[in-house]
């Protein structure tokens, strides 16, 4: 009896092995648009990749600003206005792409000192399986051409 208890518990064990899923979280074209000398926030834009098993969600952006915030655009009669959200869901083998008038993050509490093309913005993204996943934010030129209709 002591054998088949033993190979039930080893077999539990494997299954328990096996079975865990994970998230694999990559971050691709991280990048923060310059901003003005009196702006008062920059948004940061990049593609979330989860190549895992399991779904995952960003729950939290840390920088060295005296706020980050993860947003989403809203459109009401033309008119666009950020929200704050409390995260975003990144399903399991798919890309989520934050992206101005969209999902992005928003570095608040510039106090005069723009973000300037060249620079970078260290990062560490926060996610609820994959944990902390540090990135790098390349400022860049905004091209206004690209957003225009």
């Amino acid at each position: 009896m002591k054998r088949i208890s033993l190979a039930v518990l080893a077999f539990l064990t494997l299954s328990a092995t096996t079975a865990v899923a994970e998230s694999v979280i990559t971050i691709t074209d991280a990048k923060a648009f310059e901003t003005a000398p009196s702006a008062m926030a920059g948004g940061g834009f990049m593609q979330i990749t989860n190549t895992g098993t399991t779904d995952d969600r960003l729950v939290g952006v840390e920088a060295d600003f005296p706020r980050v915030e993860i947003h989403t655009t809203e459109f009401t009669d033309g008119v666009a206005k950020m929200m704050h959200i409390d995260g975003i869901d990144v399903p399991a083998g798919e890309t989520v792409v934050l992206e101005p008038g969209a999902l992005h993050v928003m570095f608040m509490g510039l106090q005069g000192d723009p973000l300037e093309e060249g620079e970078t913005v260290p990062a560490t993204l926060i996610f609820e399986q994959a944990g902390e996943v540090e990135v790098l934010f390349n400022v860049v030129k905004r091209d206004m051409a690209a957003h225009s209709n």
